[in-house]
C-alpha cells in the first residue's frame, strides 16, 4: 500500500510537470496575484539588493520590477522543490540496493532535460540549462538529506 502511494505520488508530480511546461508564461504568471496579496510591496528594500543573472539577463527589482522579482523567485523555488521532492519519490520507489542514491539522481536528471525540452516546444516559455542546474541542486540537496537520514538511523540501530 505505501509503494502504491508513493507511485501515486510519482505521477502525480509527473503530471503536474506536464501540465506546467505547457504553459505559456502568460497562463502561469503570478504578477497579478501577487499585487493583490502583497499590497506596498513589503520586503522592497531588502528584496532590492539582490541580482541574478539568468539567461544572459539580470533579474533585480530595479531591472524587472517588484512583482515580477517575486514571481522570478517563486518559480526558481519551485523548480528546486518540484525536483527535489521528486528526486526523493524516485528513491523510495527504486530497489533497495547499491546506486540507489546514484539511479535516483540519473532518472531526475533525465527528466529534468526533459521538462526543459517540453518547455521548448511552449510558445512564450524558454528551456535554459540553468533550470536543469537549478532541479538538480535541489534533486541532490533532497537526496543527501534522505541519505543522511538513513545514516543516522543506522547509526541508532547499533
Amino acid at each position: 500500500m505505501k509503494k502504491l502511494l508513493v507511485l501515486f505520488l510519482l505521477l502525480t508530480i509527473l503530471t503536474g510537470l506536464a501540465i506546467s511546461s505547457s504553459q505559456s508564461y502568460e497562463q502561469q504568471s503570478l504578477v497579478s496575484t501577487l499585487k493583490q496579496i502583497l499590497p506596498g510591496e513589503p520586503g522592497k528594500t531588502t528584496l532590492s539588493s539582490l541580482e541574478f543573472s539568468y539567461w544572459n539577463r539580470i533579474i533585480s527589482v530595479e531591472e524587472r520590477g517588484y512583482y515580477h522579482f517575486v514571481e522570478f523567485l517563486i518559480r526558481k523555488t519551485a523548480h528546486f522543490l518540484t525536483f527535489g521532492f521528486l528526486a526523493l519519490v524516485i528513491y523510495w520507489l527504486w530497489p533497495k540496493r547499491k546506486g540507489r542514491l546514484l539511479g535516483a539522481a540519473l532518472l531526475t536528471l533525465i527528466l529534468a532535460c526533459a521538462d526543459e525540452l517540453h518547455q521548448s516546444f511552449t510558445g512564450g516559455r524558454t528551456a535554459t540549462m540553468q533550470d536543469v542546474y537549478l532541479d538538480m541542486a535541489g534533486a541532490l540537496t533532497f537526496l543527501f538529506l534522505a541519505a543522511a537520514f538513513h545514516l543516522i538511523q543506522d547509526v541508532r540501530k547499533r
